[in-house]
């Protein structure tokens, strides 16, 4: 059982965060409009191994925002969180927006990160002329007025958009919804847009190379929301980087299939 709900004040905010298990320090990052909740099962599975620290990002769940909202400031306050309980280096699993933030947090300040998983992670969320493994920009649009005009739809289509293709029966469904998004907070709408923004502008494709931490890149070859491709990329260009490319699995590896994706981050950080 996950202990209380934390919180450390810093100067940029509040990081609120759980715990879970005994053993080397691992770190989850979520993705973008969840929180740490989205990990309960797996920190479940993985508690007789690891040392789980389950923060919400800046601005989702109990963690308040940063200001300025951006990729550097939310990386920024997980470092400084993570000086604060002195458990450097560690280990980190970023999914999504959170394995953006991993990235960043491996780049600016590379002595906290000893090893890092990235989860359906893109180095560049939005399509480009030079970059075909992203989002179309107008689907980018069509999101942020769907969050603007109704909400709480918009996120529901979003929640199903993650398992699109997949077997998920309506059970299963109803029980990742229990844990992973009504056991929390939503981000309020405008938090919401404010880190779906970060996604739209974000590129990391030039920085890759000075990412120096063994990472493992697990992707989902079903994935509607951060295609394969960009998966691929990101294990092709980050020096000491290997891929695990899932068959039938969407956005979020680690609901769709728990124990397998804990069978891998064992293997890779004990």
């Amino acid at each position: 059982m996950m202990e209380t709900l934390k919180r450390m004040e810093l100067p940029s905010g509040e990081i609120a965060w759980r715990e879970l298990g005994e053993g080397p320090p691992l770190v989850l990052l979520h993705g973008w409009a969840m929180s740490h909740a989205v990990f309960s099962e797996l920190a479940l599975i993985l508690a007789a191994e690891f040392r789980l620290l389950l923060p919400d990002l800046p601005g989702h769940g109990d963690s308040t925002r940063v200001e300025p909202c951006s990729l550097a400031a939310m990386s920024a306050a997980i470092g400084a969180w993570l000086r604060g309980l002195e458990l450097i280096p560690v280990g980190i699993l970023g999914w999504s927006l959170g394995g953006q933030v991993a990235m960043s947090l491996g780049l600016e300040q590379p002595a906290l990160v000893e090893r890092m998983v990235l989860v359906s992670t893109t180095p560049r969320f939005c399509s480009a002329g030079d970059w075909t493994a992203g989002l179309p920009s107008g689907e980018l649009r069509a999101l942020q007025r769907g969050l603007q005009r109704r909400y709480l739809a918009t996120m529901g289509e979003f929640f199903d958009l993650q398992f699109m293709g997949e077997n998920l029966n309506a059970e299963r469904r109803r029980e990742i919804l229990g844990f992973a998004v009504r056991s929390s907070l939503l981000p309020a709408p405008n938090e919401a847009l404010e880190a779906l923004a970060i996604l739209g502008k974000e590129d990391l494709r030039g920085r890759l190379s000075a990412i120096h931490q063994p990472t493992l890149v697990i992707h989902g070859e079903m994935d509607r929301i951060v295609p394969c491709a960009a998966g691929r990329y990101l294990a092709a260009h980050i020096a000491e980087a290997g891929l695990l490319s899932l068959q039938g699995i969407g956005h979020a590896p680690f609901l769709s299939d728990p124990e397998r994706i804990a069978a891998h981050l064992r293997r890779f950080f004990q």
